[in-house]
């Protein structure tokens, strides 16, 4: 925030900023680079930040995602035309979509929390399910993307790794919290997967289990089982 600070009132001189990403000669020329572009705000820095997320450099992709979050729907379509192939530019693309929540997101999000190999990335894909921003939607349309929601993340409350399912509690809340009066008879399979989530079992452990009972407790006492 301080750098776009710094240069409000001077105009953004992009091609600058992208020919620094693209001439960087070192990993800390491309991580300076690629903040000093993320930083500027603009919209078409968008393709450029998704050019680096395969870059194989970890520090200048948490700068493009922070950039590319900061864009918001300006940068969902950069990160839809992703190469598939590219898998870490990928990862880090499930990771800005989850920060954006826009809705053209959600079948990557979903193949991601569904298929993916790294339990960070279907975390990631899981906070996003939870987060998607659904106000500007007609009712019906609402549900729909609801409903694909839910059938995603209960499917993922048997994920094998425990981290994967703390974030599928956390979103199975929010996507409670979103619900309206047409998202009735999604409130029971929702309850249930928090349940699933709040049992003790092997592999399960408290942390997860805690987090689902919270969950339970602020969307319906009665569901949380002594």
């Amino acid at each position: 925030m301080g750098e776009r600070s710094a240069a409000v009132g001077h105009p953004v001189d992009l091609e600058a900023l992208v020919a620094a990403v693209r001439s960087a000669d070192s990993s800390a020329a491309l991580v300076s680079a690629a903040r000093s572009l993320a930083a500027s705000g603009e919209p078409a820095a968008a393709p450029v930040l998704v050019e680096v997320l395969g870059f194989n450099n970890p520090g200048a992709a948490v700068a493009a995602v922070d950039g590319l979050i900061r864009l918001q729907g300006a940068a969902v379509e950069p990160l839809l035309r992703l190469d598939p192939q590219n898998y870490g530019a990928r990862a880090w693309a499930v990771r800005a979509l989850a920060g954006i929540g826009d809705v053209r997101g959600l079948t990557l999000l979903v193949d991601a929390l569904g298929s993916d190999v790294a339990a960070s990335v279907r975390r990631a894909a899981a906070k996003g399910l939870g987060g998607l921003r659904l106000q500007h939607l007609e009712p019906s349309q609402r549900l729909d993307i609801q409903a694909c929601c839910l059938e995603a993340l209960l499917a993922a409350t048997d994920d094998g790794e425990w981290v994967v399912r703390y974030a599928v509690a956390v979103a199975l809340e929010s996507l409670a919290r979103g619900l309206d009066g047409g998202g009735e008879s999604l409130q029971q399979p929702l309850l249930q997967g928090l349940r699933s989530l709040s049992a003790a079992a092997a592999g399960n452990p408290p942390v997860v289990q805690l987090r689902a009972r919270l969950a339970l407790a602020g969307l319906d006492p009665c569901a949380v089982e002594p």
